[in-house]
């Protein structure tokens, strides 16, 4: 009763995908367990290397004969401003000397490195016949994205506003993800500004919607059946839920993660660029507190999400998390600790009872 166009071109029983996670929160298991379910499980590869990704695509294999898919981040071009690397080596200095980090100069990301690396990755979807490939932070170049539908992949791009979407489908893409603001972790936006991109999923969809012909797939602040069957009547055809199965047992996330959405309120979470210079939302601790005044200082996506890599690791081997980076959407208040075939199984539930009620 939930199967429409996108469920049928995806080859799933039911329009839930698996927001891909990168950082290890979808683990094998919980892409495995999606897909198993009749949702659309998927491996966040963003930081994950060429030969990580063959392995758990391997991984995912063995766990699953159902379609499941791959996200890949579209490297994008950025210049190294010396005063913010100063200004954030700075702030960062105290807070390792708290942690007990001892001072190292950090390998700064190199653009055309991330490149190849991102064409190898591409290469690998191929190679392993994945026939889904989705993509955040802007649009793949027309060769990779010739090269993915000769291999009859289907290609998903991920939008913050009507016009990123218009591009999307005129790129090609077969569908397109729209992240409202509620959306935990990063922002996808590509095409403007930050506060630009910050437009509410009630808003976005039906706007979106009356702009596209592809499959619309809602992402922000969705948890449970009321979120499916509201995001399908503004026109959507699908739902991508990421902090719903962030809490989850088969999910890769750090247990000090799990925890702190379990325990916090929708108040709690904020949206910074501490953490990476990008923006993006999760629970508020001393770590974006510390740095909040100077995030317009910081360095871009991706250099200061290195330098304070250590940091995040040294927290996490020390159980703190107050400088872990606690990536969450705006409604922690409904996520239930379940397996993930039962979240699967409770929002179809809820969105057939909820459409009988309503019907």
């Amino acid at each position: 009763m939930l199967q429409n166009e996108l469920t049928k071109r995806l080859q799933i029983d039911y329009p839930i995908v698996l927001a891909p996670m990168a950082g290890g929160v979808t683990s094998s298991e919980l892409v495995a367990a999606v897909s198993n379910s009749g949702g659309l499980g998927m491996i966040g590869a963003g930081y994950l290397s060429p030969d990580q990704l063959r392995h758990q695509i391997k991984e995912v294999k063995v766990l699953t004969t159902k379609n499941f898919g791959v996200n890949l981040f579209v490297p994008s071009s950025y210049s190294v401003d010396e005063q913010k690397l100063t200004i954030s080596e700075k702030y960062l200095h105290s807070i390792e000397l708290e942690l007990g980090i001892q001072k190292t100069t950090p390998s700064l990301p190199n653009y055309e490195q991330d490149i190849e690396t991102f064409e190898k990755m591409v290469n690998i979807v191929i190679e392993e016949n994945i026939p889904i490939c989705s993509f955040t932070f802007g649009i793949p170049s027309e060769d990779i994205r010739t090269k993915l539908k000769q291999n009859a992949s289907i290609i998903i791009g991920t939008a913050t506003t009507v016009q990123e979407a218009i591009m999307n489908e005129e790129a090609g893409m077969d569908a397109v993800v729209v992240q409202g603001s509620e959306a935990g972790g990063h922002r996808g936006t590509f095409a403007g500004g930050d506060q630009q991109s910050l437009i509410g999923l009630l808003s976005l969809i039906p706007q979106a919607a009356d702009q596209l012909s592809i499959p619309i797939i809602a992402a922000g602040g969705i948890m449970d059946g009321r979120g499916l069957l509201a995001a399908q009547c503004l026109g959507a055809m699908g739902v991508q839920l990421g902090t719903a199965f962030l809490v989850c047992e088969e999910s890769g996330a750090n247990k000090l993660h799990k925890e702190a959405i379990l325990e916090a309120a929708e108040d709690e979470v904020v949206l910074t660029k501490a953490f990476s210079g990008k923006m993006a939302r999760g629970v508020k601790n001393r770590f974006i507190e510390k740095l909040h005044g100077a995030e317009e200082n910081l360095p871009e996506y991706p250099l200061q999400n290195e330098l304070t890599k250590a940091i995040r690791k040294a927290a996490s081997a020390d159980k703190n998390p107050e400088y872990l980076s606690l990536w969450s959407g705006q409604s922690p208040r409904l996520a239930i600790k379940l397996s993930a075939q039962e979240l699967v199984e409770k929002i179809v539930n809820e969105t057939l009872k909820l459409k009988n009620t309503l019907s």
